[in-house]
């Protein structure tokens, strides 16, 4: 009984795409392969049987554990393209990758600039074509003021942004809004430093 699943295991494709080898397997046990991210970034699972656990941490590493077999999960690589060919029906179903836009602020407030609101009414046409879709909106600042302003600053900023989604009709339920205040420079600065690209808030349509 394979079961392929990729890193992020609440992800809806994974759990059908596993579902789906699970049944059409016909040798007892459990079998994991780890997919890649679309971004790129660095993932691992962990596989555990009976007797021991491995962890996979290389996209396309598997891992079987046979049902009656002793120790822990055996190893070894597959080919991308025999498991994409395989379960081609299944990698059409995933969703597209994330959408990212940054929109920017006046400074020391909650005030869009004009060229902004073009992209706030694009990011909002990107979520409502995608069936399901939610946004995450994460408000930065420059260097000026406190860290404290700051971060309460950057957290009005992503609030006002979601605001403005949720007044265009877009599900409220579907927006989380956080702040990050001044870390996460878009351009690294000294203390004190009016930067107009570090105002700013970047809106991921997933």
């Amino acid at each position: 009984m394979p079961k392929l699943r990729s890193s992020r295991l609440a992800s809806l494709f994974a759990a059908t795409l596993a579902a789906a080898l699970l049944a059409a397997c016909s040798t007892p046990g459990t079998r994991v392969v780890l997919l890649p991210q679309a971004d790129g970034k660095p993932s691992a699972v962990v596989v555990r049987a009976k007797d021991g656990e491995e962890v996979l941490s290389t996209p396309y590493q598997r891992a079987t554990a046979a049902v009656g077999a002793k120790g822990a999960p055996v190893v070894d690589s597959v080919d991308p393209a025999k498991v994409q060919a395989e379960n081609k029906a299944l990698f059409d179903m995933r969703p597209p990758p994330p959408q990212r836009y940054t929109v920017y602020f006046e400074l020391g407030g909650t005030t869009l600039t004009p060229a902004s609101q073009q992209i706030m009414t694009e990011a909002l046409a990107a979520a409502l074509a995608r069936s399901g879709g939610d946004i995450v909106v994460t408000g930065h600042t420059d260097t000026k003021g406190s860290g404290e302003q700051n971060d309460e600053l950057s957290r009005r900023r992503a609030q006002e942004v979601a605001q403005l989604f949720v007044e265009r009709q877009f599900p409220a339920n579907r927006i989380e809004a956080v702040g990050r205040g001044e870390r996460d420079l878009a351009i690294p600065t000294a203390d004190e430093v009016d930067e107009p690209r570090n105002r700013r808030v970047t809106i991921e349509v997933r």
